[in-house]
């Protein structure tokens, strides 16, 4: 800042003395040192304003640097991405099929993939209640009496080696001994004549009640397969009938989606496992022992057997007859796994030994168009970004698309391949 040339000139006031100005005592100015001084300040504020436009010209030369910078960086990682909405079509199938496990040029193929597991659940007592429960059991009855077989009626009565008596469930008939003597034999269902756990028995020997006195009462005779059990009476908090036929629906459909789920993880890359084409084979199921407080487990066991396509075999079947004028190569079926499986005589099938099926397939399968997205980004490299929509009117498969290149000043496409990525939106 410029300093007040007259700033070391002190203000006079005159002394009036008598009606007689006097003179003060004025110090001499040097003109030669205040020229100077003025000289000296004058050079300072050039060299400051100089040093100022120098500051400025240097931060604007810096500024234009950077933005040069930052183009010519921005310009080395440019990228575009190519969003692509292929031509797709909707069309409505109810179509019969047959295929074969064995491999055949001609015939669609089929495999069988099989899984087992298990499924226990516990199903709890239900409130207090009066149960009159008879005990129940499995007998093989014996004829060693004649050649000739002899049929027993429904609740025939059978004397148990403790004393008390069961009857037959349904009628029956025990065959005869054979010419070597050995005496036939034939199972029967019983049940205790009496409800009450007083019933329930360890394995037991039989004999038949009304054979008493005659000669067939020692060699018509019985042995129980396993214990007796069951019998219940008075107050108890159980499982009802109902409760374990519900639990046992459930446990086998649990079961299925398991298996199921184990099954489609299992499944090699490129086949497909319709929801229909599985089918669980129930192999077993318990009921534990009746628990202190009323409560039961039931276990199921079971097999899954899934039928499986290589889809673009079965892609290829389904296309001869929906589309005959198509490439078959071109194409594929987006929503293949929707489609509604059915299999022919599904009841009379061994599944275990199975080698041909007939089946329907049908639903609404939407066909996808393939393109060939090496050859777009071949076509698109280098090229005008206003040449776009014309490059994509020569690819008949493409219903649309949308471009991003970056950065966003850029005009044309970058000029390497691995610069330009295509995304596929697939329906």
């Amino acid at each position: 800042m410029s300093k007040n040339l007259f700033q070391d000139i002190k203000r006079v006031n005159l002394e009036k003395k008598d009606n007689v100005f006097l003179k003060p005592n004025i110090p001499q100015v040097d003109l030669k040192k205040v020229e100077d001084n003025y000289e000296d300040h004058a050079r300072e504020d050039i060299g400051e304003q100089k040093v100022g436009n120098s500051r400025y010209t240097l931060w604007i030369i810096a500024l234009i640097a950077i933005i040069f910078l930052f183009f010519a960086v921005s310009f080395l990682f440019s990228k575009a991405t190519i969003t692509v909405v292929p031509k797709t079509k909707i069309i409505s199938l109810d179509q019969n099929f047959s295929a074969t496990k064995d491999s055949s040029a001609d015939k669609l193929q089929f495999n069988l993939i099989v899984i087992s597991d298990e499924e226990s659940k516990l199903i709890e007592s239900g409130e207090e209640r009066d149960f009159k429960e008879s005990a129940t059991g499995k007998v093989l009855l014996y004829n060693k009496f004649s050649s000739a077989p002899i049929t027993l009626n429904i609740d025939t009565r059978l004397e148990g080696s403790n004393g008390k008596i069961y009857k037959t469930k349904v009628k029956t008939t025990i065959p005869g001994m054979n010419k070597a003597g050995i005496p036939g034999k034939v199972g029967v269902d019983i049940y205790a004549s009496v409800p009450g756990s007083e019933y329930n028995s360890t394995p037991l020997d039989f004999k038949i009640f009304g054979f008493k006195g005659t000669s067939k009462y020692a060699k018509v005779y019985g042995r129980s397969v396993g214990e007796i059990s069951g019998g219940l009476l008075g107050k108890s908090r159980q499982v009802t009938e109902e409760d374990k036929i519900t639990a046992q629906k459930n446990i086998e459909k649990s079961l299925e989606i398991k298996l199921f789920d184990k099954a489609e993880s299992q499944i090699p890359e490129g086949f497909v496992l319709f929801k229909d084409s599985a089918f669980l084979n129930i192999d077993d199921t318990k009921t534990s022992p009746v628990s202190e407080d009323g409560s039961i487990t039931i276990t199921v066991k079971g097999t899954l057997y899934g039928f499986i396509f290589d889809q673009n075999n079965l892609t290829k079947k389904i296309m001869v007859s929906l589309l005959p004028d198509e490439t078959v190569k071109d194409l594929y079926i987006s929503n293949i796994k929707d489609l509604v499986f059915s299999l022919s005589n599904k009841e009379s099938i061994i599944f275990s030994d199975v080698k041909d099926i007939d089946f329907n397939l049908s639903g609404m399968p939407q066909i996808v168009y393939k393109f060939d997205s090496g050859k777009l980004v071949s076509d698109l490299v280098s090229r005008s970004k206003s040449d776009f929509n014309q490059i994509l009117l020569q690819y008949p498969n493409i219903d649309g698309a949308t471009l991003s290149i970056k950065p966003i000043w850029k005009s044309s496409f970058p000029d390497k391949s691995e610069d330009v990525k295509v995304i596929v939106s697939y329906p």
